[in-house]
């Protein structure tokens, strides 16, 4: 039998003298860790015992961008930008010598030592103060290379608002501050928000703060025993950015009619009387506002980490913080007849063939009443009456609305027989319209602060002194009673039905206009269009709104389509017609064919007499796209000034929109180049004020 032969230096066993080296060498070992375990236990057991115990978790509140806001035609207007803050966190079982690490971080943070102790000790019940903004690389570096010996400083990387375009739709936008101390109760104790976090104070900011906030994250770290990060666990819960607005509101339209408005004021004969001026375009289809601008302007970004003290005195005096779209009223003058021509006929009072023999003027008890064209327009129709502007025509048809006729109260009535009844029904009649159309009444637009407008009249009781007249408790009172008691005078009835009784603002004057292109249809006006989440952006791939706005119908007033078309005839001849005085301040042979009306109102502004000038006014005619209204107090009559910036504002939209022009004269649908160079743009930050 064959064997199998032995492979050269195989080994069946291992020789005895290897295996007492192996077993010497191993004992020796675990004898060394016998040793070593003894040391720690035995002589400085208590020491890491010590250290162990106090590793801490610690949680850091990581503030969350706030969303972007967009236009319609997608140009980001508002957006979160990163910067790094340095916080204090209170640990607890961590001693810390504040006065010590104050004197430390002054240098680095150029502040005082005194005003970095002042912010380590603010709020001494919170988990953690903010101690600056806006770090330097060399702050950054030094907290960063000396945490050991900071305990609870760290560095974190916030969201700051900006505004890329300055006061591009400043008003509209509005802008953000820090909690303070007039609203912390309803921030933080309410809703939950940190005291460190910044909120819309203005504008859509604060409006859709909601849906802008996004939700605070918390960042879990180990903590060394001398305070310092030891390594990071993550963030739990994730902070999560704010949702994402769209505006109706072009970027490009808005920054052209705030250069139109800037411009011209700039520019006016009437420089040195002007003190603000405002204008408001409407889509008269949905509501939407394509534009919205109250000069003189504002920058946002002062408000961001307390620039604004800068502009302190600018604001202070120019007002420019106002919304005078939305929060100044103004006498509207004639802008109004067309509605209160709708009123008289709907009331049965006149028709549209009523005629009124216009001499220049119309006497009223001992007093007499001029028309704005002296020699006056001899016979006149309501058409005619709108395209002329006439106020003799408007004087009359006042005083018949309260049975006035023949220079006699009616039906042998006495005075204040005839003032607590005829009176308030034609009062409740022109101003009740007004209401109608959306002046004297909050239009509802999604911005805070509107104001609305009010009605006037005269107090025979007190001197003949202007005060408000309660329409609304007025028309409660004839309902109920049949009477309402009422000092007015008669020349009320013939002011009011010319515009110098009541006060609006241009919001609502631009819902007027817009319910009568819209043929009695009152919409909304809206600057939201759209919301999209956090990641999503308009017109982006994917991108889905969560929420959309659609069209609020306020009201439909069914005018009588007749008398509807008798004003909207005057309105456009007012235009179009070279008698017309819209016509006459700009509007002549627009190839777009407009309708509206001018307004000019004799108003007290420090202790001046002055003109507010107003136009209304919407085109095309036949289907009608905008409505637009413009005020300028202290801008004269109506064809001097506001008319003029109305035909521009038209002209900027259809050359944007590639309607009625030819192509060497289109504009393309972004913000303009100069934008950043344009009086427009510099007219806040070098402080110049109407």
């Amino acid at each position: 039998m064959k064997r199998k032969s032995k492979v050269p230096g195989q080994r069946k066993h291992l020789p005895q003298k290897r295996l007492w080296v192996v077993s010497a060498m191993s004992t020796l070992a675990l004898t060394g860790l016998l040793l070593r375990l003894g040391y720690v236990e035995v002589s400085n057991g208590a020491m890491f015992r010590s250290q162990a115990t106090n590793v801490q978790v610690a949680s850091y509140p990581v503030l969350p961008p706030r969303g972007f806001i967009y236009s319609s035609n997608d140009s980001v207007l508002a957006e979160d930008r990163p910067v790094f803050d340095a916080y204090l966190t209170r640990l607890p079982n961590t001693e810390v010598e504040l006065p010590h690490m104050a004197a430390r971080l002054a240098p680095w943070l150029h502040m005082s030592r005194a005003a970095v102790l002042a912010a380590m000790q603010t709020s001494p019940e919170a988990p953690e103060v903010v101690l600056a903004k806006n770090l330097s690389e060399a702050a950054i570096s030094y907290i960063y290379e000396h945490q050991s010996e900071l305990p609870g400083v760290r560095v974190q990387e916030d969201p700051v608002r900006y505004y890329p375009y300055g006061d591009l739709a400043a008003h509209i936008l509005g802008y953000v501050g820090p909690i303070t101390s007039a609203n912390q109760n309803y921030y933080v104790n309410h809703l939950g928000y940190l005291e460190s976090q910044i909120v819309g104070e203005t504008g859509v900011e604060a409006q859709y703060e909601h849906y802008l906030r996004g939700t605070v994250g918390y960042q879990q770290d180990l903590i060394s025993a001398n305070g310092a990060p030891d390594r990071s666990i993550g963030m739990d819960p994730p902070a999560q950015s704010g949702d994402n607005l769209q505006l109706t509101i072009n970027s490009a339209y808005q920054a052209y009619a705030q250069q139109i408005v800037a411009n011209f004021v700039n520019t006016s004969e009437m420089k040195s009387e002007i003190t603000e001026a405002s204008a408001v375009v409407l889509d008269v289809k949905t509501g939407a506002v394509l534009a919205l601008v109250s000069y003189p302007y504002y920058n946002p970004n002062w408000f961001i980490n307390g620039n604004f003290l800068q502009h302190a005195s600018y604001l202070e005096k120019s007002d420019a913080l106002i919304d005078n779209a939305i929060q100044s009223p103004e006498y509207p003058g004639s802008a109004v007849k067309p509605a209160n021509a709708i009123a008289a006929m709907e009331s049965g009072t006149i028709t549209p063939q009523t005629i009124v023999d216009d001499h220049g003027y119309l006497q009223i008890g001992n007093r007499i009443f001029h028309n704005w064209y002296l020699p006056g327009f001899g016979p006149i129709n309501v058409e005619q009456a709108i395209e002329h502007s006439d106020d003799t025509f408007f004087y009359q048809v006042g005083l018949w609305l309260g049975g006035w006729t023949n220079n006699h109260y009616p039906n042998g009535e006495t005075y204040s027989q005839w003032v607590k009844t005829r009176f308030v029904k034609a009062m409740d009649t022109i101003f009740g319209w007004e209401y109608k159309f959306g002046m004297g009444a909050m239009t509802g637009i999604d911005l805070p602060g509107e104001v609305p407008g009010s009605f006037y009249e005269e107090n025979t009781q007190n001197n003949y002194q202007e005060v408000v007249y309660p329409l609304h408790q007025a028309e409660q009172s004839m309902a109920k009673k049949g009477y309402f008691d009422n000092w007015g005078a008669l020349p009320d009835l013939a002011f009011a039905d010319i515009g110098q009784s009541q006060q609006f603002t241009p919001i609502e004057m631009a819902q007027y206009v817009m319910t009568m292109a819209d043929r009695g249809v009152k919409l909304e006006p809206h600057v939201l269009q759209a919301v999209y989440p956090a990641d999503a952006a308009p017109n982006t791939k994917g991108a889905k709104p969560i929420y959309v706005f659609q069209p609020k119908v306020e009201a439909r007033l069914n005018i009588n389509p007749v008398y509807l078309n008798a004003s909207l005839q005057g309105m456009y001849l007012m235009a179009n017609a070279p008698g017309g005085l819209l016509y006459q301040g700009g509007f002549a042979n627009s190839p777009y064919h407009a309708a509206g009306k001018t307004g000019t109102a004799q108003i007290e502004m420090n202790g001046r007499r002055i003109d507010n000038s107003v136009t209304i006014a919407f085109a095309p005619f036949h289907h009608p796209q905008i409505a637009i209204a413009v005020m300028v107090p202290g801008g004269g009559a109506s064809t001097t000034t506001a008319s003029h910036i109305a035909h521009r504002l038209f002209n900027a939209y259809f050359e944007m929109h590639h309607e009625f022009f030819p192509k060497s004269q289109w504009l393309p649908d972004t913000v303009p180049a100069n934008w950043a160079n344009s009086f427009a743009a510099e007219q806040p930050n070098k402080g110049t004020m109407p």
